[in-house]
């Protein structure tokens, strides 16, 4: 097998469902382990792997012991005060820092795919060049 045609499988969850499931999660999560138990029982009964992802997601994240106020809503909301125009400022500013920070956490994921390939590529060369010493030998 040649290494250069050799592609690491993404695991990454698509953008354009991410944000929908980030939601949902800051929305149970400040609702409480109650609605998390709750979103549980109903997976279970209008599609059983939905309740069963769901055990193991609160079991992986901790969200099942009472851990789950760890992460901090992603999207703040503040009320009003007021002043229209400050709080449109406002508003454009919270939307353009949390679109930068998405940015950045995708860009960080990118960087970590190429590391992983240029690793797995760099043992993949590694082998080959053992495995030609050897038959060599």
């Amino acid at each position: 097998m040649h290494s250069a045609s050799y592609r690491m499988p993404a695991y990454s969850v698509p953008s354009r469902v991410q944000g929908p499931l980030i939601r949902a999660r800051d929305w149970l999560d400040a609702r409480g382990k109650p609605a998390w138990i709750i979103a549980m029982i109903l997976g279970f009964v209008f599609f059983w792997p939905l309740g069963l992802a769901l055990l193991a997601y609160m079991i992986w994240s901790k969200r099942m012991f009472g851990c789950s106020n760890r992460r901090v809503s992603a999207r703040y909301y503040a009320p009003a005060t007021g002043n229209s125009a400050f709080d449109a400022y406002r508003e454009e500013t919270l939307k353009r820092l949390e679109d930068e920070h998405r940015e950045f956490v995708d860009f960080l994921e990118k960087l970590r795919e190429a590391k992983d390939k240029a690793e797995f590529d760099q043992f993949m060369q590694n082998r080959g060049e053992k495995n030609d010493a050897q038959q060599g030998a």
